[in-house]
């Protein structure tokens, strides 16, 4: 993750205008879920993709989301190994027990 995080700050510092602000940022990560979830609907969904429609793939939107969730995670100053591994912590204590574990017996076959 550091180093896509470094990958996206040396793009982003080639250009004058830099980091969007956070709220703009926002806004296209919003964007970027909706395409996302057009994306999602065209596939599994009951909405099939007009013949005039651009075909794009579920790995470039999850990709959009992600180069633009580096920005605004960069612009902010946060590092993403360590979110990721505070939102780890979340969910390996507070929800160990919130869902049904697959048995040893289940795992096996």
């Amino acid at each position: 993750m550091e180093q896509m995080q470094n990958e996206v700050d040396s793009y982003i510092s080639q250009f004058k205008e830099g980091y969007f602000s956070p709220l703009s940022m926002m806004a296209r990560l919003t964007e970027e879920t909706g395409e996302l979830a057009r994306e999602i609907n065209h596939y599994y969904g009951e909405k099939p993709k007009k013949d005039s429609e651009e075909e794009k793939t579920l790995e470039q939107e999850l990709g959009d989301m992600l180069f633009v969730m580096i920005c605004l995670a960069n612009s902010l100053d946060i590092n993403m190994e360590e979110a990721f591994d505070l939102v780890m912590e979340k969910f390996q204590t507070r929800d160990k027990d919130r869902w049904t574990r697959i048995s040893e017996t289940e795992d096996k076959k």
